[in-house]
């Protein structure tokens, strides 16, 4: 089970009680402070400086350090720099710049090269290092962490039958990501889903059933979330399906404005990721100069921040310690922490899956489609499939429908127009499900795989979206078998010449049985870059079908 924010028996500590960390945190911070202090007996911190040693020195000009970190944190290094400024040591030379902004965008600006560049920055997590490579260096992490606070999931109570992993809270509830690619919990959520595979072996079906819906759900909307407090706010709404991940900062500040609040937050027991507040290194001049005073600064917020400061701002310190008096979710276990690839590869992966689609589902009708599967026929458990996968579309979403034999529509064409491309509103959903539903096999109809693969191409083109990924979603069971159609070198010449990298169109095909053509298939679909994807029953179109959103 996970750890919840009501009073529920204690587990074995993963994390420590304030008594329990006292002596460990300071040991931290007296090592931190002695290391400083080692360098600084020998090392001035001004180029007017004039004395040595730490006693009695007096500063000249002070070296000017900027420094940029997030709202929830910078009252707490306001401080840190106001009591170090007092303090009578060569630290105390330094005259901190300190200015809030989202860490998202200080990652931006760092890595696209912005003036206004800070000297030392402390984002609310290390994922947001790597974001910020500009090319020529990659920040450093001077301290690891100055403060924490676990990622949870909030919701109500009834949303959270069952606690024991991500994966299963998340896909028994509505998940809520607040913008993974602007928002710290959004991208940690994403994050833990993969980790704790390590713990539940879950498959890529099984993780794709969350996440591909949700990330086509929530791209699809007008914006994007970013306000946590607006989606506490919905989620805890009666009846609501909402479960938010979020900082335990983020509730427990929630639960203080909103002391009748029905929400709740809870930990998966399979662990979670910390917000953990690196202090960075960005300067590009003297940095073993500022990183000396961002040491310094950071060894004043850990030695001297009163605890009560911190968690009135409801974080953690850098051992992630239980939040006193109850708030919070107590103690929690930590899953591995993530590597910068696996940081890129997520926000990329999210990136592809949270665009909308303009498809044209192509199904095909002929003869052998009539051969059964257990109890039912080819096409309809492809019909069923197909109906499966629209649900995985938003309503944002484009998507018309086509059958294919041969001689089957207007003029002979081997293809049959049902419903046009149009946009998922509940009309065009209903037209879609009602047209696949009283499809039958045509008896003694053979594929027209080719001429319907480029008329197919032709009409995505036509329809063209360019803030989507549009594609022809071909489903088969065979090979070709019109004699009156192009070759296959005259078809792959044409689907090569349709192609445009500035307006791709890409052919989806799903090949099912013993006698779909792979080799057929791969070949068409490679000509237009798009891929093939080949399973033994339609019954399994389902788990392909998911494979494929993940993959565009």
């Amino acid at each position: 089970m996970g750890r919840h924010s009501s009073a529920v028996p204690k587990k074995t500590r993963t994390t420590r009680t304030r008594a329990e960390r006292r002596p460990v945190y300071l040991a931290i911070a007296g090592l931190l402070v002695l290391s400083l202090a080692a360098v600084l007996l020998v090392r001035t911190f001004g180029p007017e400086s004039a004395a040595d040693g730490l006693g009695g020195r007096k500063c000249g000009e002070r070296r000017q350090v900027q420094l940029s970190t997030t709202p929830e944190i910078k009252p707490l290094l306001d401080a840190a720099a106001k009591s170090l400024a007092g303090k009578d040591d060569p630290s105390a030379c330094v005259a901190f710049a300190i200015t809030a902004a989202a860490s998202a965008v200080v990652a931006k600006n760092v890595a696209s090269g912005k003036d206004g560049r800070p000297d030392l920055w402390v984002p609310d997590s290390s994922l947001w290092v790597g974001q910020a490579d500009d090319g020529q260096q990659v920040p450093i992490v001077a301290v690891p962490s100055i403060a924490s606070s676990p990622l949870v999931l909030v919701g109500r109570s009834d949303n959270f039958v069952d606690t024991s992993s991500w994966l299963a809270m998340l896909s028994k509830a509505e998940p809520a990501l607040l913008d993974p690619l602007s928002q710290t919990p959004g991208a940690l959520a994403l994050l833990a889903i993969q980790a704790e595979r390590q713990k539940t072996a879950a498959t890529d079906y099984q993780v794709a059933e969350v996440v591909v819906p949700t990330a086509q759900r929530l791209g699809s909307m007008a914006k994007p979330y970013t306000d946590v407090t607006g989606l506490f706010n919905r989620a805890a709404q009666a009846g609501s399906r909402l479960v938010v991940p979020a900082a335990e900062r983020s509730f427990v500040r929630y639960q203080d404005e909103h002391p009748d609040s029905e929400l709740k937050a809870a930990a998966p027991g399979t662990g979670t990721l910390l917000l953990d507040y690196p202090l960075v290194v960005t300067a590009q001049n003297e940095v073993e100069a500022v990183t000396e005073a961002g040491k310094a600064l950071a060894s004043e917020l850990i030695a001297n921040s009163a605890d009560q400061d911190r968690e009135e701002a409801g974080l953690r310190d850098a051992l992630a310690s239980e939040l006193s008096g109850g708030s919070g979710v107590g103690v929690i276990s930590q899953l591995p922490k993530f590597t910068g690839p696996a940081v890129a590869e997520a926000l990329a992966e999210w990136t592809r899956l949270s665009l909308s689609a303009n498809s044209l589902a192509v199904v095909d009708v002929s003869g052998s489609m009539a051969e059964l599967v257990g109890s039912k026929t080819r096409l309809q458990l492809t019909v069923e499939a197909a109906a499966s996968g629209l649900k995985l579309f938003p309503d944002n979403a484009s998507v018309g429908l086509w059958t294919f034999s041969t001689k089957i529509g207007r003029y002979g064409a081997d293809f049959n127009q049902l419903v046009p491309m149009g946009k998922l509103s509940p009309r065009q959903r209903q037209k879609l499900t009602a047209s696949l539903a009283v499809q039958q096999p045509i008896k003694g109809g053979s594929t027209g795989l080719y001429d319907t693969a480029i008329a197919a191409v032709q009409m995505v083109r036509t329809n063209y979206d360019p803030s989507a990924v549009n594609a022809v979603l071909l489903f088969t069971d065979g090979r070709n078998e019109d004699p009156g159609s192009p070759t296959l070198a005259k078809t792959l010449q044409t689907l090569r010449g349709l192609r445009d990298a500035a307006r791709p169109v890409r052919i989806i095909a799903f090949g099912m049985g013993p006698d779909a053509d792979a080799t057929e298939l791969r070949m068409l679909a490679e000509a237009t870059g798009g891929q093939a994807y080949l399973t033994k029953s339609p019954a399994d179109l389902k788990s392909v079908f998911l494979a494929a959103l993940q993959s565009r």
